[in-house]
């Protein structure tokens, strides 16, 4: 098999191109379960919308490898009585790139569409700082006269709103749309299931594989599901910013440049033990990537997985990504080759009942 194939693309494209906000994955987890089930042993779903999938189950010993599942969004907090919409956030949505754009907000009656209206350039004069995208004044409008024809379109406070942008390739190397963070996740370990089932790879112990909810607002479905698994060992797969486009700075937030690999994470969390096995990995399959630190926290799923069950180590893969948080974020399609076959690979150098201590 190929990864990024016709098959796998296509997926890409769907679970992309779906939505799947913070607390409502569940329409993106049904069409990434679809996908991973004929690849896989079992699979199961928790109470609040994890999915994870098990090859080869009942063994004592089990690794996890995990992506999460939502995306940042809007939350409609205040309905005017000229009908406009005041939002809340939903996750670390940004208020500085609403303007102008266009949105899907979600009811019971399904989505209606609306856009974050911006006053024109003619007409913003004054003291600069009141117009500055803030969440003190922007706003939605939907093309309703008034508050009651709003509600009768069944939008209401509590209705959640996500950006309206679809899947696109620069160049024929970059992948660009909005969720990328941190759905290219679930893709890769998705993948990775695909690429053992192909291979006939027999794993000496129970995989499985986490496509987590809720990350977006401090961890939450990977603390909830590492409880339910107790896992051994965990793998998870993230995002990192890419530092070398403009108005980055290398020096203060790391040296990673999208197409040269994923980067390999230092951090108190991240397992010396574990994250040393994942580059023997790469080196002995010349695997291109990179490294990073983090200070504290690596503010990803590895945090909630390594503080977890008297600790579980864990290490933090990351695929190098542009302009997070946008309706632009931009992949490199090596670093999702390669992300996968590290994946891929370090799952191989596990041993059934690997002891991790250190000494």
């Amino acid at each position: 098999m190929e990864i990024l194939d016709k098959k796998s693309t296509k997926f890409l494209y769907n679970y992309l191109n779906n939505f799947s906000p913070t607390g409502y994955e569940a329409a993106g987890q049904k069409m990434w379960l679809d996908y991973i089930k004929p690849y896989v042993d079992d699979w199961k779903l928790d109470n609040y919308g994890t999915a994870y999938a098990i090859i080869n189950p009942g063994k004592k010993y089990k690794v996890v490898i995990e992506g999460h599942a939502d995306e940042i969004s809007w939350y409609v907090n205040y309905i005017n009585e000229k009908g406009f919409l005041s939002v809340i956030r939903n996750g670390g949505s940004d208020p500085v790139i609403a303007p102008a754009k266009r949105v899907n907000i979600f009811t019971k009656k399904g989505i209606v569409k609306g856009i974050f209206g911006w006053p024109a350039i003619h007409v913003r004069k004054g003291k600069a700082k009141d117009f500055e995208a803030s969440m003190n004044n922007i706003f939605i409008d939907v093309g309703a006269k008034n508050k009651d024809e709003v509600l009768k379109m069944g939008i209401h406070v509590g209705s959640v709103v996500t950006f309206d942008d679809e899947l696109m390739e620069l160049n024929k190397q970059y992948f660009v749309g909005r969720a990328l963070d941190n759905r290219v996740g679930g893709f890769c370990i998705a993948e990775v299931a695909r690429m053992i089932k192909d291979k006939k790879i027999d794993l000496p112990y129970s995989l499985y594989i986490v496509n987590a909810v809720q990350e977006e607002v401090g961890l939450r479905g990977a603390q909830m599901i590492t409880e339910t698994i107790q896992p051994d060992v965990a793998i998870v797969v993230d995002v990192t910013h890419d530092t070398n486009t403009p108005m980055m700075d290398a020096k203060v937030q790391g040296d990673v440049h999208a197409g040269k690999g994923p980067t390999v994470t230092y951090a108190p969390a991240v397992h010396n033990t574990l994250r040393d096995l994942i580059i023997d990995a790469a080196e002995e399959n010349k695997i291109p990537f990179q490294r990073e630190a983090s200070s504290r926290v690596t503010g990803t799923d590895t945090d909630a997985f390594a503080y977890s069950n008297g600790g579980v180590p864990s290490a933090l893969i990351s695929l190098p990504l542009r302009y997070m948080h946008t309706t632009v974020e931009m992949l490199h399609r090596d670093d999702i080759i390669n992300t996968t076959k590290l994946i891929f690979e370090s799952l191989q150098k596990i041993e059934g009942g690997m002891d991790f201590r250190y000494f």
